[in-house]
Parts: structure tokens; sequence; C-alpha cells
């Protein structure tokens, strides 16, 4: 009998350990920059002085068709992690202040299901999703310094890694080996209001990276005007303390043994804080950085081509975890292709736009293939909004004083007030400026991309489905 039970109490122990080593290895690092688009050495930007983000590509998988499916920030964060559209999970809008918008209660997200399969799980820094219930982490450290501070982030993180006190002694009855899931995420670079982005402002771990506005290169989209050049280079600043932040957060990693164990994904909410970017549904706006790094990585340093969205973000940790994904998620794992060049079968996206600030109702749905995208703009009699810290920064300003002008490729007036469709061929225009909707010779390709739309409306419940019937 003492034999039995010695045996019994020796296999138990055997596979505790082993579930929980395997467990262990598990580790999972999401780092969510605010208001990023492209504008990295890693994906060609000659402006952008990103060491540590540049570094890190090189030993992880660059994927290039990467999209939010909303370039606004709390919907976009809530597609994040519930692996659901936003116009599905109620999360129309912004959440904070006036605005308050908010998902809904009951819906499965990626937080809640890691904390059902064991992960310990924290939100470092900005969080702007609700319910909180529905978005839950076990914890939410503060960042020492703020969400702009390098060394803050590097801290917390730090803490809620070793699970310490805040004088480094270890705290009581935590001795369990866990995995973890932390969710960073910098405010870097979104504008600090309108005109600045806190660069004047001392933030800990700052290289403090200055741009000169007379070498920028401005992108196309964007009117190249002295304005635009000032703000560009403030808004690179910021990148490049966002960068610092990063490289902070991996040398956390590289500190306490978990950068072999641990899988990194480095990612954007949505593009850069400038109208014709943010809150569109234009490439600036939604085509933005993925960098993904697994523990015994594969073709470090290589590219991958498949059109992701974030909604199959959640999905992928889930698999990656061993945790069986909601069905409720609507978007799917790119795990097992993430080592693949041009992996077939993913090779059309569909994005989603309702709200950014409540005033900014401009509901668009969007169809993008490798060589089309097709914008449908549900409230097309209105004039496009544009959002408070946009609105009054210097390069919207001074386009204002120029409304005969261009904005960047388009005419003035043609990006304030849009069609009720957009069609676009992507090879020939990669610029989105030439609108075939209503060239007879495109009818067949509008057709069809209709038909595509209609049909994931249908597959999402999207509410503003009731459309197609009233209007």
């Amino acid at each position: 009998m003492r034999n039995s039970v010695r045996l019994f109490c020796a296999l138990f122990i055997t596979l505790f350990v082993t579930a929980n080593s395997v467990h262990a290895a598990n580790n999972v690092l999401v780092f969510v920059a605010d208001d990023l688009g492209l504008t990295l050495g890693c994906y060609g930007d000659p402006n952008a002085k990103t060491p540590r983000v540049d570094a890190f590509a090189k030993s992880a998988t660059r994927f290039t068709h990467a999209f939010c499916t909303t370039a606004s920030c709390s919907p976009s964060r809530s597609v994040i992690l519930s692996g659901m559209q936003n116009h599905t999970n109620g999360m129309y809008g912004l959440q904070h202040a006036d605005h308050h918008f908010s998902s809904q209660d009951k819906i499965a997200t990626l937080p809640n299901t890691l904390n059902d399969a064991g992960y310990r799980t924290a939100c470092l820094g900005k969080y702007h999703v609700g319910p909180e219930a529905t978005y839950h982490f076990g914890e939410y450290p503060k960042i020492p310094g703020g969400l702009r501070s390098p060394t803050g982030f590097a801290t917390a993180l730090k803490t809620f890694i070793t699970n310490t006190n805040k004088d480094g002694t270890a705290k009581e009855g935590d001795g369990k080996p866990a995995p973890f899931f932390a969710y960073v995420c910098s405010i870097d670079p979104h504008r600090a209001g309108a005109k600045g982005y806190a660069n004047d402002a001392k933030h800990e771990g700052d290289p403090v990276v200055k741009y000169d506005p007379a070498a920028i290169k401005v992108p196309p989209y964007l009117p190249d005007r002295a304005e635009t050049r000032e703000d560009l280079a403030e808004y690179y600043q910021a990148t490049s303390r966002l960068d610092a932040t990063f490289g902070a957060v991996l040398d956390v990693l590289q500190e306490t043994g978990h950068d072999n164990d641990t899988l990194v994904i480095f990612m954007s909410d949505n593009g850069i804080p400038f109208p014709g970017a943010k809150t569109t549904q234009y490439d600036p706006g939604t085509n933005l950085p993925l960098l993904m790094r697994k523990p015994g990585q594969q073709n470090a340093g290589k590219t991958n081509a498949a059109m992701i969205t974030w909604a199959d973000l959640a999905p992928t940790v889930l698999d990656f975890a061993g945790a069986k994904a909601p069905k409720s998620m609507q978007g799917r794992s790119f795990l097992a292709v993430s080592d693949a060049e041009m992996p077939a079968g993913w090779d059309e996206i569909f994005t989603s736009h309702t709200f950014h600030e409540v005033t900014m109702y401009y509901p668009m749905r969007t169809v993008r293939t490798r060589t089309h995208k097709l914008i449908m703009n549900i409230a097309h009699p209105l004039p496009f909004p544009t959002a408070g810290d946009l609105w009054g920064s210097p390069t919207w300003q001074a386009a204002l004083r120029y409304p005969n002008e261009n904005y960047g490729l388009r005419p003035f007036a043609q990006y304030i007030q849009r069609p009720q469709y957009e069609l676009y061929d992507l090879a020939k225009d990669p610029g989105e400026t030439k609108n075939l909707a209503d060239d007879p010779a495109s009818a067949e390709q509008l057709k069809e991309l209709q038909a595509k739309l209609k049909s994931f409306q249908q597959a999402t419940k999207d509410p503003w489905m009731i459309k197609y019937s009233h209007e």
C-alpha cells in the first residue's frame, strides 16, 4: 500500500512539474504602440531611427500585409483583445471620457480566456477598453514616470515577471510556476493634445533623438509643407522614444531569463496621427507593423506576406498558449503559417470603422484583396469627420488654409466629401486616388467585391446590415 501511495505521489509530482514546465515555456508578451504606422527602419522608412525595433525584426518574422480592422484606438484594441470585429463586440468608438463606448458585457476575450487557462495576466500601460470585467487582467501595474517612460515600463514589467514586492522581496505564496501574459502598451507616439508629443517633458530612459524638419521625407499621402515637416519631426522623436521603450522591455526578458521562452509580438493599434491615416480605411491608417518572434524562431529576419488583421491576433496567442479559442472569435490563428513567406489562403481581409469620437459617426466597411480594395462609405452624404487631436495639428490647420490645393495625393474637397463606394486597383494605384466604382470596365470587379462585403457583414452580424433594406 505504501509503495502504491509513493508511486502515485511520484507520478503526480512528475506530471505537475512536467505540465508546469511546458506551461512556463508558453509565456506571451504583446507590445502595442499607439498611433504607429510603418514608420520604422525595418519597414523601409527613410526618416526613422529605430535601432531596437529594427534589431528585433532581424530575430523575428516581419509581416508585410498586417492590418488593423479599424484605425481608431479603443475599437482597434477591442479587436486585438476579443478576436471580433468592433461592430460585433460593440466597441464602436473611444472608451474614455464623454465618448464612453463599451463592448458587450458577455463576450469572450483573450485576457479572460488566458486567466481561465492558468496564466498570470497583466495590462501594463494604456488600457482604453471596457467594461473591465469583460477585458479583465489579473494585474494593472503602475508605470513609474508615466506611459512614455522607457525605464518605467522596464521597472513595472520586471516586477510583474519576477512577481516581487516593491522592495524586491518575493511575494508569499506565489512560488508556483505559471506562464505569464504581459500586454504592454506605451502611449508613444500618440499626440499629447493637438500640437505636440510631450517631447519637451522628461521621460526616464528617453534617448531624446531629434529630427531635422528640413531633412524629413514627407510621405505622398501628406502635403509637403513646412508645418507638416515640423509635425513629422516631433512624431519621429516620439517614435524613437517608443523604440527605446520596446528595447527596455526586451532587456527585461533577457535579464529575467525569459527571452527564449516567450512569444513576443510587436504591433500598433492604428496608423500615424495625421489626417489621411488615422480614422480612415486607407492603407496608411490600417497597414501596420507586425513583428513576431517565437521561442526557437525559424526563418529569423524573414518576411511573411499573409494578409492578416488584428482579429487574428487573439486566436494566434491562444493557439500558442495551448488554450482553445472561444467560438465567438471571428479571426483565425496564423501561428502555423508564420514561418512561410507567402502562405496560401491568406489573400483577403475585411475591415470596419464606425466612430472615433462620439461626434464622428462615419461607418465604413472594407474588403481588400492583394490587388483591389472596396470601401463602402455607409454615411457618404456626410462630410468625413476629423478627430480632435488631428484637427488641431499643425498639418491640418495648414491644410485648412489651402482648401483649393491637394491634401497629399487627393484634392482637399475629395478627401472631405466621399462617394458611397470607393474602388481602387492597388497594383496600379497604390495611393488609392483613382476611384473605379463608376468605371464600366470595373463593373464586374465592383459587383464581386460588393457581394463579398455583404457576406462579411452577414457573417459578423453587422448591425448596419439594416441599411440594405432601409435605404
